[in-house]
């Protein structure tokens, strides 16, 4: 069971933070079922995985998909999980009580508290040998300890021991509260990292025995690191990994660098060897010794505080920092290489004229010879793709094939390679725009002006197409108050004509859309119809009505103010212009023109002050100007003339 700590510059970043943790699986962040305000601890069993809460004191445990099966509160801040080697029991250190909490894996009971008699700590944990191994202590009075699990406290004999960690030379040389690692395939071992200095100092302990026996030692000089904040065991090999990066070698009781894995910050090493190393916003796969990754995984904008392997190295599990807070995301199928597959077909083509899509594949693990790739062509005929033959890569990786497009618009070729023993599956794909051409397709009316409420007919004809003969026809009357509607949609007739009827109350734009099809592309027309207002006056206080010449006037005696009332299609904020005008010496001379506001009930009264004498004719007339009567949406329109006769 591999258990993974956060280093102390790691936990202090993330408990200043206001991050959450939200425990989701791979492939869906939406599917979370489990939250921490701080994570502290990682530890991966058969099936099962244990993330610590350091904000609230919970342990939580997740199944391998990250859904929520158990949690356990009530343990202060937890600082470090660990298993132990049967995977039966969950220990957790928690550093206020300064304790040691044992659990049942399966339920999240406790089995035992072991208190440790330190003001500091305990921080670290982890299982080895059939013992529970912590570290504790200050800065600069760091130490090693141990629970025996064999031993009833009950018993009287304790079963926590205190400074353990081997005298070298004549001191304890171990600086704070050292990170911890073992290894499964290293029974007996584990490896000791101290943390928090520009340089630190780190052990591999042998505690086969029960008793720490220093197997490996180096104390902090520069040499080996600038600093500890991951060290883990290498399962095959006497050596140790630090920070993801660097392999020392140890022999003689001493460490030397033997190599090191391209930058990274920290990771973790599978039981067969591969390490899962951290290196910015990726996590990257390693075949031991390697220089190249066998997968890379991508965590998004941030890097992940911590990675863990499941026991049969069927995945990684990595706390990835989100827009929501940490994440656990299970990172599948990691001995699998992916390929690097692109596809370039042409930006544009002639639509039933043959063209060529090209490509390569290529991989960090070679791929077998004679490598097939599968082709989908996805166009408007074939909107769920249409397989096209399979297409041999050659020996350098590229592969090329033609095709003839049947249908325009965009066709997208999509091309996979389903993957092998040593690869993942991977799709790419290109789209090319191939050509249509334009239909015939027209509308009438444009231009015309019609009177207020005219019920007009609007009729639009399309031409050749393949298969669409739907055309829609859309009103969108001028004013923000009326949104543009479809009227109409439907077939055309065989004559290729479909016709809607508009209620002209308003200007309007009518548009007829041909949404297109597989060789002939969309198209919209549009056409501008325009529409007068209702106006009309009434004139009152008149005492007769008459004709002078031809033209009938409204009589009043001369010391009569005539009341004009116009009632014109109303409009929020709509204005009538009142035009005078009287008659002089055989024609008819502008007076004035002033603008009135209409009521909301369309009217406007204007009274008209008399002359005082006989004999004065005079006309006017309400008008509606589009702009300048307050608004745009009507064609300006010229009501009657109303003619005024003053008498005795």
């Amino acid at each position: 069971m591999r258990t993974r700590s956060i280093s102390t510059a790691t936990a202090l970043a993330v408990l200043f933070s206001s991050a959450a943790l939200t425990v989701v699986t791979a492939s869906s962040a939406s599917a979370a079922s489990a939250v921490v305000t701080y994570p502290s601890g990682l530890a991966v069993g058969v099936k099962r995985v244990f993330v610590g809460d350091a904000a609230n004191g919970r342990i939580l445990a997740t199944d391998y998909t990250g859904t929520l099966v158990d949690a356990a509160a009530g343990f202060g801040n937890v600082s470090d999980l660990a298993l132990s080697d049967d995977g039966t029991t969950l220990y957790a250190a928690v550093p206020k009580s300064h304790e040691v909490v044992a659990l049942d894996a399966a339920t999240l009971d406790v089995k035992t508290r072991y208190p440790v008699a330190t003001d500091s700590g305990p921080v670290y944990v982890d299982f080895a040998a059939g013992k529970v191994w912590f570290t504790y202590g200050n800065q600069w009075e760091g130490d090693l300890g141990s629970v025996d699990p064999a031993v009833d406290p009950a018993s009287g004999t304790d079963p926590v021991k205190l400074a353990q960690f081997p005298q070298v030379g004549n001191s304890v040389t171990m600086w704070g509260q050292a990170l911890l690692d073992t290894d499964p395939l290293r029974p007996g071992l584990l490896a000791l990292g101290q943390t928090g200095l520009s340089t630190d100092s780190m052990a591999v302990l042998d505690v086969s025995s029960g008793t720490p026996v220093l197997t490996a030692w180096h104390g902090g000089d520069y040499t080996l690191n600038d600093g500890i904040g991951d060290i883990d065991l290498v399962a095959g090999a006497d050596q140790v990994l630090v920070n993801g990066m660097d392999r020392d070698a140890y022999a003689n009781g001493r460490f030397a660098k033997v190599g090191a894995y391209p930058a990274g910050q920290h990771a973790d090493v599978s039981g067969s060897g591969l390490v899962a190393q951290v290196s910015g916003t990726k996590v990257a796969v390693y075949r031991p010794n390697a220089t190249r990754p066998l997968r890379t995984y991508s965590t998004g904008t941030q890097p992940a505080a911590s990675v863990a392997w499941a026991p049969d190295s069927s995945r990684i599990f990595a706390l990835v920092n989100g827009t929501k807070g940490y994440t656990l995301k299970a990172l599948t199928q990691p001995t699998l290489n992916v390929p690097t597959l692109t596809v370039s077909a042409p930006a544009a083509a002639a639509r039933a004229k043959k063209l060529t899509v090209t490509g390569r594949i290529s991989a960090t693990v070679p791929l077998p010879s004679g490598v097939k790739l599968s082709v989908t062509r996805i166009d408007l005929d074939s909107p769920s793709g249409k397989a096209l033959p399979t297409v041999t890569v050659k020996a350098d990786g590229t592969y090329a094939f033609t095709d003839t497009p049947p249908a325009g618009g965009t066709v997208t070729y999509k091309v996979r390679y389903a993957g092998d023993a040593q690869h993942a599956a991977v799709t790419a794909s290109d789209k090319v725009a191939v050509s249509r051409a334009t239909p015939a397709l027209t509308l009438n009316n444009n231009g015309k002006l019609y009177n207020y409420g005219a019920d007009v007919r609007f009729t639009a004809h399309l031409g050749t197409t393949y298969k669409n003969r739907t055309v829609e026809i859309w009103a969108d009357p001028f004013g923000a108050d009326r949104p543009k509607k479809r009227i109409k949609t439907g077939t055309v007739n065989s004559s290729g004509n479909i016709a809607a009827w508009v209620d002209m109350t308003r200007d309007t734009n009518v548009y007829a859309v041909f949404k297109g099809d597989s060789r002939y592309k969309p198209r919209t027309v549009k056409v501008t119809a325009y529409a007068r207002v209702r106006v009309s006056t009434a004139v009152s206080r008149h005492f007769k009505t008459g004709k002078i010449g031809s033209t009938t006037y409204y009589w009043f005696h001369k010391t009569t103010n005539p009341l004009l009332t116009t009632t014109m299609t109303y409009y929020p904020g709509r204005w009538q212009r009142f035009d005078l005008q009287v008659y002089y010496q055989g024609d008819w001379h502008p007076l004035d023109s002033e603008y009135f506001e209409l009521g909301t009930n369309g009217k406007s009264a204007v009274q008209l002050g008399g002359p005082g004498e006989t004999g004065v004719r005079a006309r006017m007339r309400s008008v509606y100007v589009n702009g300048s009567s307050g608004d745009s949406v009507n064609s300006t329109t010229y009501g009657a003339w109303k003619y005024l006769y003053w008498t005795n």
